[in-house]
């Protein structure tokens, strides 16, 4: 088993970052990230995880300072206001918002449980998890699959992207449909992160390829991005568009449209991607922000109730993780001290029976209950003791166990074992600098 040590995190989302300073925090994979956070120096444990919307990295170190520093050299490639720093229970608690969909750009969606999901096995397969990550994922987890079915946070049509695929459902088919999402900024990927459940094709534009790209790769359907330039060869391919771009003029013309076949056009664009013009087109449908925005409005208002239950929810499973890490690290305290009271045991047993074997000797019997005396007198010796060391586990007193070890066994002497002096020092930072440190 690994010695305990404190969790660091670094998290670069959506919330203060784009795209391309999201892609900058990444490693090539998920796995790669892993293995270069266990090549550092000092790094017991480390987990990845790397979406459209994020890219976030966790160590165990002894120290804080540690992991802080490697996490700093992580993300150098990133702009320092586009960073925040989680300490050892920020870290545990932002996994679970994450898990719950607190932290999505869409609150509650569902795909970041199946990320997070996976980039749990990836770390795991390079012996990334240890005591510490491990249990605080799993955790992390159970509290998304709880937020999921025992409240409605991930219920009814909360952003404009999600509404425009609902109505593309509506309107058309979209089981054997190919789709073209414009534009790859927040709406453009998650319009096509929502019509990557139904349609069977994708294509993805964007002025930049390479942020169409990005979102191509990690769609769970067949995905191809392509530049601006390319649009016009595919509309008559497709029988949904959505577009979403940034664009002062509009991306689609009435020549461009005129290439296409029956097509539905979701224009979520302000000001708008498609001509005017285009509306005279027999063969197309156009859908603006104004048919869309009235969806959202009462979606958005359940989420908000379910939200604030799932944040409660948060709080609960929070103590209950930390509980959960006492309640070990208590165990191994108790664990050695009965392995030291063992070894004494065995040893008194042997000089008694060898003295016993000198006058005479012991029957197998009169053995068997010298030994049960001897475990007996163990176990009601260190009931107590063992009692106290779990209560003063749970008040973070380490001190006091530190004390009941050297006192059980004068060869720990002034220096404690490595896994209760990191226990003492480094497994509860200061909550006031833990609050300080993630706002």
């Amino acid at each position: 088993m690994r010695e305990s040590g404190v969790i660091s995190g670094v998290s670069v989302s959506h919330k203060n970052a784009c795209v391309e300073t999201i892609e900058a925090a990444c490693a090539p994979d998920q796995q790669t990230g892993v293995e270069t956070l266990l090549a550092e120096e000092g790094v017991k444990e480390a987990f990845v995880l790397q979406t459209c919307n994020r890219a976030e990295a966790y160590v165990v170190t002894a120290t804080p300072e540690l992991g802080r520093r490697i996490l700093a050299d992580y993300v150098a490639d990133v702009p320092e206001e586009a960073v925040v720093s989680l300490t050892h229970e920020g870290s545990l608690r932002h996994l679970m918002r994450v898990a719950a969909g607190l932290e999505s750009l869409v609150i509650g969606e569902d795909q970041i449980l199946g990320q997070l999901r996976t980039a749990y096995l990836d770390a795991s397969g390079v012996g990334g998890l240890g005591r510490l990550l491990d249990d605080g994922i799993a955790k992390a987890i159970h509290v998304g699959e709880r937020a999921r079915t025992e409240t409605e946070i991930n219920e009814g049509t909360v952003s404009l992207a999600s509404a425009a695929t609902s109505l593309a459902a509506r309107e058309c088919d979209l089981e054997d449909a190919t789709a073209l999402v414009i534009g790859a900024g927040e709406m453009g990927s998650l319009a096509a992160t929502s019509l990557a459940d139904t349609v069977s094709t994708l294509y993805v534009a964007n002025r930049t390829l390479p942020r169409a790209e990005a979102i191509a790769e990690v769609l769970e359907t067949e995905a191809t991005a392509i530049s601006l330039d390319d649009v016009p060869a595919v509309v008559a391919d497709v029988s949904v568009i959505i577009t979403a771009t940034g664009s002062p003029e509009p991306i689609l013309s009435e020549k461009t449209l005129s290439k296409a076949a029956k097509t539905l056009i979701i224009d979520l664009a302000q000001p708008r991607d498609v001509a005017l013009a285009a509306a005279s087109l027999p063969d197309i449908t156009i859908f603006d922000l104004d048919r869309l925005e009235s969806v959202t409005d009462e979606a958005h208002e359940q989420r908000k109730a379910a939200a604030q239950r799932v944040a409660e929810m948060i709080d609960r499973e929070f103590d209950h993780l930390l509980a959960q890490y006492k309640r070990k690290r208590a165990d191994r305290v108790i664990a050695a001290m009965y392995e030291s009271a063992d070894h004494l045991k065995t040893r008194e047993l042997q000089t008694a029976f060898s003295q016993l074997e000198a006058t005479g000797g012991l029957t197998d019997e009169q053995r068997e209950v010298v030994e049960s005396l001897a475990n007996s007198l163990v176990g009601q010796l260190l009931a107590a003791p063992t009692k106290s060391l779990r209560d003063a586990a749970e008040e973070d007193d380490w001190t006091t166990i530190n004390t009941a070890l050297q006192l059980f066994n004068p060869e720990f002497g002034a220096e404690p074992p490595a896994f209760v002096k990191a226990m003492t020092e480094n497994d509860h930072p200061d909550p006031a600098a833990t609050s300080a440190e993630d706002d």
